[in-house]
Order: C-alpha cells, then sequence, then structure tokens
C-alpha cells in the first residue's frame, strides 16, 4: 500500500475544493489550480479532509496513488501559502534586478538576459545578489527557479554562478602549483 497515498488531506478555511470528471479544482485566497486526475484514482472529500483511493491494486494505479495525492496536497498548500524557491548570485560583477515582468540578469556573459516571468510567479530582488520566485505552482516555481539557475550553473572552482540557497556545491582542488 502506498503510504503517501493513504495519507489524508486537510482542507483549511477559506479553501474550496472540487472533483470533476477527470479534473481536480481548489481554490483559495490566492487563486485557483486545476489538475489532470487519471483514470482508477477516486477522490473522496468529506469531514474536511481529501481522501484518495484507487480502484484496483495494478500496478499502474497503485503508481499513480501516492502521486496523485502529492499533488492535490500541493495545490490545497499552493493556493492558501504559496511557495517559494530562493536563489543567490556569487561571482564579481554578477548582478540582477526586477522590473515589472522582466528579471535582468548581469552573469559575465558579453550582454545582459532578459528572462520574461511566466504568469502566474512573481520575482523578487531584495538586494542585487538574491533572487526570490514565488508563486502558487509548485511546479511552475522550481521550473522558472530551475531555468534562471541554468543561466549560470555554479561552477565547481570557484563556486561562482546562480545557486539554489543553501545548495553545497562540491568544489574541486584547482591546479597544483608547479614545484622545481
Amino acid at each position: 500500500m502506498s503510504r503517501v497515498g493513504l495519507k489524508e488531506i486537510p482542507i483549511p478555511g477559506g479553501v474550496d475544493v472540487r472533483i470533476e470528471p477527470g479534473c481536480s479544482i481548489v481554490k483559495g485566497p490566492k487563486g485557483e489550480l486545476r489538475q489532470h486526475i487519471p483514470d482508477g484514482i477516486d477522490i473522496e472529500i468529506a469531514d474536511g479532509v481529501v481522501r484518495c483511493k484507487r480502484s484496483s491494486d495494478s500496478p499502474d494505479i497503485r503508481g499513480k496513488h501516492g502521486l496523485v495525492r502529492a499533488l492535490i496536497a500541493n495545490q490545497v498548500q499552493g493556493v492558501s501559502e504559496g511557495f517559494s524557491k530562493a536563489l543567490d548570485i556569487v561571482g564579481v560583477g554578477y548582478r540582477a534586478e526586477a522590473k515589472g515582468k522582466v528579471l535582468t540578469l548581469q552573469l559575465g556573459h558579453s550582454h545582459p538576459i532578459d528572462y520574461p516571468v511566466p504568469e502566474g510567479i512573481e520575482i523578487q530582488t531584495p538586494d542585487q545578489t538574491h533572487i526570490v520566485v514565488s508563486g502558487i505552482d509548485k511546479q511552475k516555481v522550481g521550473q522558472v527557479a530551475a531555468e534562471i539557475r541554468e543561466f549560470r550553473p555554479p561552477e565547481p572552482y570557484k563556486g561562482k554562478g546562480v545557486r539554489y540557497r543553501n545548495e553545497v556545491i562540491q568544489r574541486k582542488a584547482g591546479k597544483a602549483a608547479a614545484k622545481g
């Protein structure tokens, strides 16, 4: 049995969960999210909690049981609290600036990089070396943060680049000094 799939999802106040054929719709104070529900997984809403049940024990449906429960839990958390990822920029002359719906990055390339902020995502730059990506959709927040990091991933010798906050970079030793 799936341990994750059996856990109940509590519905906080102000959040409305509806199940339509093949789709879950979650509305809350921060917005609305829709998620496709595969066949074979039944969603039950009662007593302020959401339960996911599977119709059979086939390997395909068993594999999706915990996934669907986690996706609905992420929807509920997203519309009530939201998600955020923090990025740090390390390197001399590397900086970021958010203006409206465009994030401008200067990461040591010959030109600045203008990254258009997708719909439903908010990007803040509290200072020039920190970026905070936030939104209600956990998958979209993680994807945008990964795309920003990909412009200049941290390199292993000096650690320069864009990294997630608290990410540990495995450092390599450089060339040993020539002896002779």
